[in-house]
């Protein structure tokens, strides 16, 4: 059974539709980081609410929402990120108010928010990322030529001035970890100084995210296939 469409990391969950992009050429961009997950369960135990105590508890319910038919996984724990926050509450709390503000509280568009977080999830070829945010880019106005291409590790074609500036800014540093004069004086004309803060926070975020997802090997939905070489469940 196919699962739901899920947004990595804490926001609302959607659905559209995406084709992945080629995964014959990733890398070009990216180099030659070898992704090491999409096994069948997560390294993580799955945790059930019941096993969580009264902090846990709290914590899985502001996640959820009411969004229990999309969120709970065939095990009955947390897909995606949230299953780790849950085993850290603590910690997870703070992501996940984090995360909310990020995607949903700065003065970025969706839009360029989506293009940064995707160009993150490339980078670290974060496959569970890159599945739930690809299909909010596209949904969110970002060309289907774009979306591949960052997905491929080719420049991508943009027509957007401000989609090209805030790519430039997270390939940049998501790859070197600094930002040229280049890069950060175009997205600073075109989001000011609070925005690229936001920016840059953002980026840091979802580099968080994309450990979070790899380091636990945390698997896509079932019938998903995986985009990038190398990351392909080979359970059978």
């Amino acid at each position: 059974m196919a699962g739901p469409v899920i947004v990595a990391g804490p926001s609302l969950a959607h659905t559209s539709n995406g084709a992945a992009p080629d995964r014959h050429h990733a890398g070009k961009i990216f180099g030659n980081l070898r992704p090491h997950y999409c096994r069948a369960v997560s390294r993580l135990p799955y945790l059930r609410r019941d096993d969580l105590d009264p902090d846990g508890q709290q914590l899985w319910d502001s996640v959820l929402g009411s969004r229990a038919d999309l969120l709970v996984n065939e095990q009955g724990g947390l897909a995606g990120p949230f299953n780790a926050f849950v085993h850290a509450p603590d910690v997870g709390r703070h992501l996940a108010s984090l995360g909310l503000v990020l995607r949903f509280g700065t003065s970025l568009e969706r839009r360029l928010t989506e293009v940064a977080i995707i160009t993150v999830g490339a980078r670290w070829k974060a496959e569970f990322e890159w599945w739930a945010h690809a299909r909010m880019a596209r949904r969110h106005g970002v060309p289907d030529a774009v979306v591949d291409a960052i997905g491929r590790g080719d420049d991508p074609p943009f027509q957007a001035d401000d989609e090209r500036a805030v790519y430039a800014l997270a390939r940049e540093l998501s790859q070197t970890g600094r930002v040229g004069q280049d890069a950060h004086a175009a997205a600073q004309r075109l989001l000011g100084d609070a925005g690229l803060v936001e920016l840059v926070s953002l980026c840091g975020y979802y580099t968080l995210i994309s450990f979070l997802l790899n380091a636990f090997e945390v698997p896509l939905p079932p019938g998903v296939a995986a985009t990038w070489d190398g990351t392909r469940d080979e359970s059978g």
